[in-house]
């Protein structure tokens, strides 16, 4: 791994956009080349409002600190631009596109990723588009239904991990991926994931988690547990069993004391 982080977070401070509302107070995090990161925290810790920050939301603004990524200025970027860079995003809640096929939607979004003037071949498109949806156990008729319309939260999810097997990011930013997903569907995405670490060392993760049971089957590098819009306590794996045990609390009334004092 590359001593360089291929992404570096440094007093990231953000809020709700055209509203006072802060939400993030100064977020340091490091992730290095083919790093497994997880973050954990409550409920309104500014878990989720991290990872629309970095992949461009419109609805949420940063207002001082840094994002550098591959050696860029990530805020710098628009929402596209940031895709190019090769930062994916798993959403908590994918949204629905009624009219636009899976297949369809998936053979423009890995076009729009090639050099320009390259043409994506169809055949190609086809068999690597069916190799992933077996990996990910998808029919491949799954492919023509429109994107997430009618969908339930476990075939959003795997559509998720399947547009992520297909894009290759160099950073995926997985916003509470295990949330809606019963075991079975829990065990299926995991293995999509570990998958696709294992053909490309270099990639990296960032999970957005409120559990450990997530991590049992994705196994991290680091994790860190956010509260108040920071990040205060980091470490390996065993943070996320000492969190299993005790909660939260004794980090929330840290946080609190420390803002009250």
């Amino acid at each position: 791994m590359s001593d360089a982080p291929i992404l570096r977070i440094e007093g990231l401070e953000a809020r709700v956009a055209e509203e006072d509302l802060g939400i993030l107070n100064g977020v340091d995090l490091d992730i290095g080349k083919g790093e497994v990161h997880a973050i954990m925290g409550p409920n309104g810790s500014g878990k989720s409002t991290l990872a629309k920050v970095l992949a461009g939301h419109p609805g949420y603004e940063a207002t001082s600190g840094s994002v550098v990524f591959r050696g860029d200025d990530l805020l710098g970027l628009e929402a596209d631009e940031r895709s190019q860079a090769g930062v994916f995003l798993a959403f908590q809640y994918p949204v629905e596109i009624p009219g636009v096929s899976i297949a369809n939607f998936l053979r423009t979004a890995v076009q729009a990723h090639l050099p320009e003037g390259e043409e994506l071949d169809i055949f190609d498109f086809s068999d690597i588009l069916t190799e992933r949806m077996e990996m990910l156990e998808m029919d491949v008729a799954f492919a023509e239904r429109h994107v997430n319309d009618g969908f339930s939260g476990g075939e959003k999810k795997r559509n998720e991990i399947l547009q992520m097997a297909m894009l290759k990011p160099k950073l995926a930013v997985m916003d509470e991926t295990d949330s809606g997903l019963d075991i079975d569907a829990l065990k299926i995405v995991a293995n999509g994931v570990n998958r696709l670490v294992e053909e490309d060392p270099e990639m990296s993760i960032l999970l957005i988690t409120h559990y450990q049971r997530l991590l049992d089957y994705i196994k991290p590098d680091f994790v860190h547990v956010m509260v108040d819009g920071r990040i205060v306590k980091s470490g390996g794996p065993e943070v996320a069993l000492e969190l299993e045990k005790s909660g939260y609390v004794a980090y929330e009334e840290a946080s609190a004391a420390a803002n009250g004092a």
